[in-house]
């Protein structure tokens, strides 16, 4: 089964744009019914996106609306293919509904893209930070974030210079 007909058959208003790269399809889509879709991917017959391989998210800034995408790297086990799925997230709207009930995988790496860019995963069951400390202003991988970071010094560096005095003689390399 052609997973692109099966797709726009079944979602044809959800459909915003598809392209193909050197062998690789692409949708993006609406993100309203991106779990959905997502469920559909996964469990009718003949497609079986079992695996999801990764999921980031993408920051437009000034190049184009709306600004952010989130992006599912589907893959068929059983049938040996793939797709990518990408669902437009609105800055004035930054959330989108989590896929963690589909693939337990899904987890850190929408924590991961919650962390970095600020995508609220709606139903999440543990949606906070996974690579910044929790107190940390800001989500380091958007285009506007300050490239030397936050103006004010992080609340905890002091704590972590200290830390690094404190186990400087378990350094393997000093």
């Amino acid at each position: 089964m052609e997973p692109l007909q099966v797709i726009r058959e079944e979602f044809t208003d959800d459909i915003i744009s598809v392209s193909e790269f050197r062998g690789q399809i692409s949708v993006t889509l609406r993100k309203d019914n991106v779990f959905e879709i997502s469920r559909f991917l996964r469990d009718e017959p003949g497609l079986n996106f079992n695996l999801l391989r990764d999921l980031c998210g993408v920051d437009y800034l000034g190049i184009k609306e709306p600004r952010f995408e989130v992006v599912y790297n589907l893959y068929s086990i059983p049938y040996r293919h793939s797709i990518m799925v990408k669902a437009q997230v609105p800055e004035n709207d930054c959330r989108i509904k989590s896929v963690t009930s589909l693939w337990a995988g899904a987890n850190w790496h929408e924590r991961e893209c919650f962390d970095m860019f600020g995508i609220v995963f709606e139903g999440h069951p543990d949606l906070r930070r996974i690579l910044m400390p929790e107190d940390w202003e800001g989500y380091p991988l958007r285009k506007d974030y300050p490239v030397k970071g936050p103006e004010k010094e992080w609340s905890g560096f002091l704590n972590v210079l200290d830390k690094a005095k404190r186990f400087r003689e378990f350094d393997w390399h000093g």
